[in-house]
């Protein structure tokens, strides 16, 4: 009989070497970039990203009317000024403003009252939050479409099957871009236009850049619910049966909950791939945060700092939602 050779584990000199193997790369990569941002004619300018995520606008309080301001009282809810023309008219401005001018003053119509100033989101965190709200839309529809189109994928009914194949090859054999630029400029042309006729409001661009990336996605989304069931054994589908369960319940109960486990990772990339995707909306107007970092760069003229605050912005969108997934993968698991 042949004795079964068993590997021993790694000892702690073996981990030690290579850590600092990785160490060591990680030092030479982070040294290159180093050099190579010293040796660019650029003059960089860290400091100046803050004011991109949050800063203090200052805003203008401005007469609305010709005539004397009359009177100025200020109390805890803040500065009323009423100014007395044809009209009588009370300008209310918070607390903290800073007024120009005096009771008795005569003003015309836009000239400057006060000011105040008043903390705004930056335009880093305001494409943050679109990118955000827009794939998180686009994830909830793409997991509904894709869960039914996987569904009719391997329906028995052939109307069913056929319409799912077809949709799957149409969407995965055109590029996103493409199909955004149709959903925007032709579907979206044709419903506001009727939209309009009818006296309704017109569909904002986000919501057809949302569907177009929920369909993109939905149509992968689908072939991985697709294999996902299909690597369930028959037999678990046959035993549920067997039990009394119909098609549905057996489908709901049995067969799901164990192909979930199995594709939660390629789920995790397609939404990965969707959030990094959502970048291509900025052609259709929609300031996510690869369009909000062009217009920062256009205003600021500092590319290599914005460019790179922007991709590790990305970085932690889709690490986060990596490590959300493996947090999900362990209480499937379990």
């Amino acid at each position: 009989m042949q004795r079964l050779s068993m590997e021993r584990p790694p000892g702690l000199g073996y981990n030690l070497f290579w850590k600092g193997v990785f160490l060591g790369i990680i030092f030479l990569f982070s040294y290159l970039v180093y050099f190579a941002s010293q040796s660019v004619e650029y003059t960089w300018r860290w400091y100046r990203v803050p004011q991109y995520f949050y800063y203090t606008a200052k805003i203008d309080v401005t007469s609305p009317l010709e005539g004397e301001i009359r009177s100025i009282t200020e109390d805890k809810d803040g500065i009323k000024v009423v100014i007395k023309g044809e009209e009588e008219e009370t300008i209310s401005l918070p607390a903290k403003s800073e007024l120009l001018l005096s009771e008795g003053d005569y003003v015309y119509p836009g000239d400057k009252i006060g000011f105040y100033k008043k903390g705004k989101p930056g335009l880093f965190l305001v494409g943050l939050y679109i990118t955000l709200e827009v794939s998180v839309l686009a994830i909830i529809l793409g997991i509904i479409i894709g869960l039914l189109t996987g569904l009719a994928r391997i329906s028995k009914n052939p109307a069913l099957r056929y319409l799912a194949i077809t949709y799957i090859e149409i969407i995965r054999g055109s590029p996103l871009l493409v199909q955004i630029f149709l959903w925007y400029f032709v579907v979206g042309t044709l419903v506001n236009a009727l939209l309009s006729k009818y006296g309704f409001s017109p569909i904002p661009s986000l919501w057809y850049g949302v569907i177009s990336l929920a369909i993109f996605s939905g149509a992968y989304i689908a072939e991985i619910v697709r294999a996902g069931i299909q690597s369930v054994s028959k037999g678990q589908m046959e035993a549920a049966r067997s039990l009394g369960l119909s098609y549905a319940q057996a489908m709901r109960k049995v067969i799901l909950p164990q192909a979930f486990r199995r594709i939660l990772p390629p789920l995790a990339g397609q939404f990965i791939s969707l959030i990094k995707d959502s970048s291509l909306l900025g052609v259709i107007a929609i300031r996510e945060l690869t369009k909000a970092t062009r217009e920062i760069v256009t205003t600021s003229l500092q590319p290599f700092e914005m460019w790179i605050v922007c991709a590790l912005l990305y970085l932690v969108l889709t690490f986060t939602l990596s490590m959300f997934v493996q947090y999900l993968e362990r209480k499937a698991i379990l």
